[in-house]
């Protein structure tokens, strides 16, 4: 299992917006992809902006190259995300799951 990690940040005004975006389109969007069991996603208040962070999981590196594409590591940021989002890591880190909740598995 492969863990994939990202943060975004956005105002403090455009945060309820990107948290919506996330749920509604975004990651739902991602379930239509072979190998995907599901996410985490973290949100936290700093001052004057909001840090998002998704941990996004995959049963294998293909999995996460037919999410992401051959150059895995770049982020995966639609351009209505763009928008809401001011700054965004432009990649996106890889660790291998070696504990944790029980993941969605295929059925």
């Amino acid at each position: 299992m492969i863990g994939r990690l990202w943060r975004g940040w956005t105002t403090t005004e455009d945060a309820d917006a990107y948290e919506e975006l996330l749920r509604t389109r975004i990651l739902p969007g991602i379930h239509l992809v072979a190998g995907y069991r599901g996410a985490y996603l973290l949100r936290c208040d700093v001052d004057e902006e909001v840090e998002f962070t998704t941990l996004t999981f995959f049963e294998s590196m293909d999995a996460v190259r037919a999410f992401a594409g051959e150059e895995y590591e770049v982020a995966v940021v639609p351009p209505e995300a763009r928008q809401l989002l001011t700054r965004f890591d432009e990649k996106s880190a890889h660790h291998e799951v070696v504990e944790g909740p029980v993941l969605a598995t295929a059925c």
